[in-house]
Formats: structure tokens, C-alpha cells, sequence
């Protein structure tokens, strides 16, 4: 028998509306922030918070070239974005945003295919009352020809295990016909630099286990246009890393403009051509594109969103950005981890006024603590605030290298909440007791 549902009791209070708070994109910034308003606002009920991602799990940005080289590969490294969800009162949705109505306020995700492309997920609208976008950066092309179809880039996890893939075969491929191995990295900013120290303790720890045999020789090449790498750093820790990476045998050429691309290699402005078997890209930032279909923001040349000092948009006061993807207009800030992680405790400070009862949002300014880079476990650097470098030599830089290692920690504590962080610590120790050191399958 069809039943009809009874109408409301039009005594009865009508049920709470819940303000809805979408952030897209679970990186540094995104994941702190949906985590930090999940556990006030979510777990109280008193506001919808939602998190979108493409991916189904966060991996900390910095990190990500040692996940390219495979010296990373702890599950403990991952964040899966469901379980983390459901601990701390929010929602996940997986899926790639491809558009903003921002007069409807609703946004759109593409669907969501499994590996053999049938459609898991269709189409979808989430609508918001405030949405937050942090998807990060990506490197820039440029408009060079050749790099899209010829190079590969590690801009997220799914990209640094496509290299990865690609690394161990040509590894297998290397020592199998004793050839060399050649990589060639566009790029002198912290990835590159990083991903070409990281590369050599790959082969290093790959060589443990080769019963004896030779290993390959690996000729990683690491191409910077400007003066010198690591142009963010003083020019004594360019010139350190320059000379540390030399000794491990990698090719560092300054002042190296790359033209184009092929299957084979690069070819260079001064008539030069660097030949080699993997050619990543790892220079200039851009926002993703997808920020050109976000209803007519404004926009950088390299797609930023221009925001206020109070990281709202300056054409929509619904609309926050944070991170990489940002560009505050007056005071622009470079798009670092720092600063993505100091706008996220921001907007987790002054959000819930600003959904609950419109209170506007203050002004963020960005405090600086300095920077470290981490050259694998080979040395290490870092500078204070006013300028002041630390590291360098075997101890010395063991503190940088030490130091680096602690932000990742207290991104951990921050992440998991101070049990789970120290358990996922201890966890990762026993884990390497277990695992071979460097990803060989």
C-alpha cells in the first residue's frame, strides 16, 4: 500500500539551515582548513563543511620529489581524504572542478572515470554559501613547444607516480644493458634542485640490491634560464647547493633557456641540445587553468586570482583563495607551503564569524620564518627571517636536514591531531625497519 508522507507540524520550529562552506583542493592549505573548521563547526552542526579534491588522498607538496625518486612510499605519508573526513566532521567529494557559477553559487565536478575510463561518477553540482579555493600551482610551460606532449611534470602525487614508474623502468632497462641513464631537469627552483639529489640516493639504495652488480651510471642534468638555482635563497646557499650536487655528479648549467622539446631531449637557445632518456619540468608557477572558468574573476597573467589582503576575491566577496592559486593585489606574497599554511589558520580563525553571522574578514600578513631545502640526505640549508643561513658541511647540515624533516612532523601533528601524530611517527620508523628503502615494484 503507497504511503504519503505527513505533512510538517507547522507548530514545529522549521529545521535549522546550516550554512555551507565548500574549500576545493586538499593541499597543505585546503586539508588544515576543512580539518580545523570540521572539528568547531562541522562536529557542532553548525555550519556544512565540505572538502573537494580529484585525488582520494592528501601527500604533503614538499615531498613530493621523493615520491617521484620512490625514497618515499610509507602509506603514513598519505592522508586518504574519506577516513580523514568522517574523524573530522566533514565531507569529501572526489572529483576534478571544471567550472563556478558564482550568480547560482554552485560549482561543477567532472566525472569521476576508473581506470578502464567507464564512469564511475557522473557529473555533479555542490553549492556553497562561501567557497575557499586552494588547488595549488602548477609548473609553466611557457607555451614552449614540445614540453606538454614530450616532458613530464610531478605537480601532484598522480604525477610524481607516473615518473616514478617511468624511473624504475628506465633504472631496469639501465642496469640490465649497462648503459647510462639520462635525465634531463628544466628547473633550478627547490623541486628540481631537490628531485636531482633525490635521484642519486634512489640509484644509491637501488644498488643494495643488485647482488653485486654494477650499478648504472645516471647523468642528471639540471637546467636553470637565470644566474643560479635556488634564486629564492641566498646566493652562498646557491652556490653550496651548485657545488654539492656537482660532486654527486649531476651537470648544473645556468643561464640554459630551453626553446623546445622532443621525444629525445631539449634543444636550447644558444643552438645547444641536451639529450635524454626522461625529461622533467619543474620551472615557473602557474595557477591551474580550470581558474579561467571560474565566472570572470580576475585574474593574473600566470591565472592567479587576485584577492584582497583578506584573501577574498576582489570581484566576489563569497569567494576566498589561499595558497598557490592566490595573488593578493598590493602586497603579493611568494607561493610558498609557509604561506598556503599561515592563510589556512587565517581564514580557520575568521571564517566561522564571517558564515554564521557575516562578520568581515581581517586582513592576513604574512609572517616570515625563514626556508630550508634539503638536498636527499646529502646537506642541507636554511635562512631565518632576517637573512641569517644555517647548514651547509656534513653536521651543519644535518640541522637543516633535520629541520626539514620537522616541518613535515608538524604537519603530521597538525593534520592527525597530537596522538594519531606521534603514533604516525613512530609508525614511519618501523616501518623503514620493514621496507626496502626505495620503491622497487
Amino acid at each position: 500500500m503507497n504511503q504519503t508522507a505527513s505533512p510538517r507540524d507547522p507548530s514545529s520550529p522549521p529545521p535549522a539551515y546550516k550554512p555551507r562552506l565548500v574549500i576545493v583542493g586538499g593541499g597543505v592549505a585546503g586539508l588544515a582548513l576543512a580539518t580545523r573548521l570540521g572539528d568547531q563547526l562541522g562536529r557542532t552542526g553548525q555550519a556544512a563543511i565540505t572538502l573537494v579534491d580529484k585525488s582520494f588522498a592528501h601527500v604533503w607538496k614538499p615531498m613530493l620529489h621523493c615520491f617521484a625518486a620512490g625514497t618515499a612510499q610509507n602509506e603514513n605519508d598519505r592522508v586518504p581524504f574519506l577516513p580523514h573526513a568522517s574523524r573530522h566532521h566533514f565531507e569529501f567529494w572526489p572529483g576534478e572542478i571544471t567550472a563556478i557559477d558564482r550568480e547560482s553559487r554552485a560549482l561543477t565536478l567532472a566525472p569521476v572515470r576508473a581506470a578502464d575510463g567507464s564512469e564511475v561518477l557522473g557529473e555533479r553540482m555542490v553549492h556553497y554559501d562561501i567557497i575557499v579555493l586552494a588547488i595549488g600551482s602548477r609548473a609553466n610551460d611557457f607555451g614552449t613547444p614540445g614540453i606538454l606532449e614530450h616532458c613530464l611534470f610531478i605537480d601532484n602525487f598522480v604525477e610524481a607516480n607516473s615518473f616514478n614508474e617511468k624511473f624504475r623502468m628506465a633504472l631496469l632497462r639501465a642496469f640490465a644493458d649497462h648503459e647510462p641513464l639520462n635525465i634531463a631537469i628544466v628547473g633550478g627552483g627547490a623541486t628540481g634542485t631537490q628531485l636531482a639529489a633525490e635521484l642519486h640516493k634512489a640509484l644509491e639504495l637501488a644498488a643494495l640490491y643488485s647482488f653485486g652488480q654494477t650499478p648504472p651510471t645516471l647523468n642528471v642534468t639540471l637546467l636553470e634560464a637565470g644566474a643560479r638555482i635556488l634564486p629564492a635563497f641566498p646566493e652562498e646557499v646557491s652556490a653550496a647547493a651548485t657545488k654539492e650536487l656537482e660532486a654527486l655528479g649531476v651537470t648544473v648549467r645556468m643561464n640554459a633557456m630551453v626553446t623546445g622539446a622532443d621525444a629525445t631531449g631539449y634543444t636550447l637557445r644558444d643552438g645547444g641540445r641536451v639529450d635524454a632518456e626522461l625529461r622533467v619540468w619543474a620551472a615557473g608557477v602557474r595557477a591551474p587553468a580550470v581558474t579561467e572558468q571560474f565566472g570572470g574573476l580576475k585574474l593574473t597573467r600566470s591565472g592567479q586570482i587576485e584577492v584582497h589582503p583578506s584573501l577574498q576575491s576582489t570581484e566576489d566577496d563569497r569567494f576566498f583563495a589561499m595558497g598557490d592559486c592566490s595573488f593578493i593585489v598590493g602586497n603579493p606574497v611568494a607561493p610558498t607551503a609557509q604561506a598556503a599554511r599561515q592563510q589556512a589558520h587565517h581564514l580557520a580563525r575568521h571564517l566561522p564569524a564571517r558564515l554564521l553571522s557575516g562578520t568581515p574578514v581581517p586582513d592576513w600578513t604574512f609572517r616570515n620564518k625563514g626556508a630550508i631545502v634539503a638536498l636527499s640526505d646529502y646537506n642541507g640549508w636554511g635562512t631565518f627571517s632576517g637573512g641569517t643561513v644555517f647548514g651547509g658541511g656534513w653536521f651543519r647540515g644535518l640541522s637543516a636536514r633535520v629541520g626539514h624533516l620537522a616541518l613535515y612532523r608538524q604537519h603530521q601533528f597538525e593534520i592527525y591531531g597530537p596522538w594519531r601524530g606521534l603514533l604516525a611517527m613512530i609508525t614511519d620508523g618501523l616501518d623503514r625497519l620493514i621496507r626496502p628503502a626505495v620503491r622497487l615494484d
